[in-house]
């Protein structure tokens, strides 16, 4: 694969760039020039790379089924961190497993993008980056690492739950339905009607951009200054359904409690609105916000990286699940 020509920002999406613009630089690297093309190739393709990937992966200790490695800034250079070193930066390149992989850096970084810039979903600053074969790689910035190098504390929802592989099986992190969600919010959180209407407005965003894999523990909460927690900034966003056969919902149980998962999609998410006690005005916003906006999500999709064939399927995806929402 041969490197791209670029004619968006790689962060932003913004129109008229071949490398990072300055506010995608200003965001995710701390307004240092760094360039769209890092100085490896990526795993695998050469045995080279492959090594200096393989040593990375011994000292990471961050979660997941996807390879991740931690990355470093030092002046204006990105590099693999080395043992002893904090990353500061998750690097995921294109993974080895589901449908279509060589699009899922692509596709993480445009849902991403749509979050936050059409949503207004707190994200975790991201951008795509290429490996000197051409190869994409999605790279987001830790959200966790305060200015000083030490860390907020975070702790995902199925610690929350005290869910772990010996107590609820290997699916531990599907198990339940998102009210518990909200629960575990009420129990943690004290601004709870403000942090509880963030998680509606970014479950109603997972539905309706098809991500079927928001499991537990891509939910988090996050230490803030005053000491109390908060919801951590969103992660891991992307159009599950281009890649795997999934449902609606990551976990089991969907939305709502079987007992209370009545009538229409729309019809459930008002019924979780009530149970979780949310301000009925404000969710009427969040309904407006999401169910309208479609011509700035198409004009980003097709600002996207992805292949042409991808962003008539995300489109597709979209316009469907829409249709279904209003």
């Amino acid at each position: 694969m041969s490197l791209p020509e670029i004619k968006y920002c790689p962060g932003t999406l913004a129109e008229g760039f071949d490398t990072y613009s300055r506010i995608c630089l200003k965001r995710v690297f701390n307004g240092k020039k760094v360039h769209h093309v890092l100085p490896y190739d990526s795993p695998v393709s050469n045995a080279d790379s492959d090594g200096l990937f393989d040593d990375s992966r011994r000292h990471i200790s961050i979660s997941g089924v996807q390879e991740k490695y931690l990355v470093i800034l030092k002046k204006n250079k990105l590099r693999l961190t080395k043992e002893g070193e904090r990353g500061t930066f998750i690097l995921k390149p294109i993974p080895s497993f589901g449908n279509r992989v060589d699009q899922m850096p692509a596709n993480e970084h445009l849902t991403m993008q749509i979050a936050r810039q059409i949503f207004g979903i707190e994200t975790a600053e991201n951008a795509l980056i290429f490996f000197r074969n051409g190869d994409p790689a999605y790279i987001t910035k830790r959200f966790d690492i305060k200015e000083d190098g030490s860390k907020w504390a975070q702790e995902d929802f199925a610690s929350l739950a005290e869910k772990t592989p010996q107590t609820h099986g290997e699916q531990y992190k599907y198990t339940g339905n998102y009210l518990d969600l909200f629960d575990l919010m009420k129990k943690y959180v004290p601004a709870y009607q403000i942090e509880a209407l963030k998680l509606f407005k970014l479950l109603m965003f997972n539905y309706l951009f098809s991500n079927g894999d928001a499991h537990l523990k891509n939910f988090s909460l996050l230490e803030t200054s005053m000491g109390d927690s908060r919801l951590s900034p969103a992660y891991d966003l992307l159009n599950s359904r281009i890649h795997v056969e999934d449902s609606d919902f990551a976990l089991e149980d969907g939305l709502l409690p079987k007992n209370l998962a009545q009538g229409s999609i729309e019809k459930q998410f008002f019924i979780l609105a009530g149970k979780a006690e949310l301000n009925e005005k404000q969710v009427q916003k969040i309904f407006e916000l999401l169910t309208g906006n479609m011509e700035r999500v198409e004009r980003l999709i097709l600002a996207s990286f992805l292949s042409e064939k991808t962003k008539r399927n995300y489109l597709q995806s979209y316009q469907g699940k829409l249709k279904r929402l209003r």
